[in-house]
């Protein structure tokens, strides 16, 4: 299908309704033929951003080293489930808890 060049056409502006030469009116984002004072550019907030997304997985991990964990609660026959009417049984062995973190620094400044 073929236009006629329209060198000589008028044209309305959508936004004030003025008459421009239609060459002269240029078609915004939102498809409006408007004029050159009417004309904006589409905001750069209306563009969704890119998402890369997060990255997951590391390249070529190393694995923790396996370490022995003893934990030593009370002897065997010690329970916590049985009482003296309503306060818990005393255990006959006290709880006892080790343990270590490592290297701890602290600066103050």
């Amino acid at each position: 299908m073929a236009f006629a060049a329209g060198k000589y056409a008028l044209g309305l502006c959508d936004y004030c309704g003025q008459q421009y030469m239609l060459r002269d009116l240029k078609k915004n984002w939102r498809g409006f033929k408007v004029c050159e004072a009417d004309y904006e550019p589409k905001e750069p907030q209306l563009e969704p951003l890119k998402y890369n997304g997060d990255a997951i997985a590391l390249y070529q991990p190393r694995p923790d080293k396996k370490a022995s964990m003893d934990v030593y609660l009370a002897v065997p026959g010690d329970t916590f489930f049985t009482s003296v009417g309503m306060m818990p049984a005393p255990l006959n062995q006290p709880i006892v808890g080790v343990a270590s973190a490592g290297t701890v620094l602290v600066v103050i400044t």
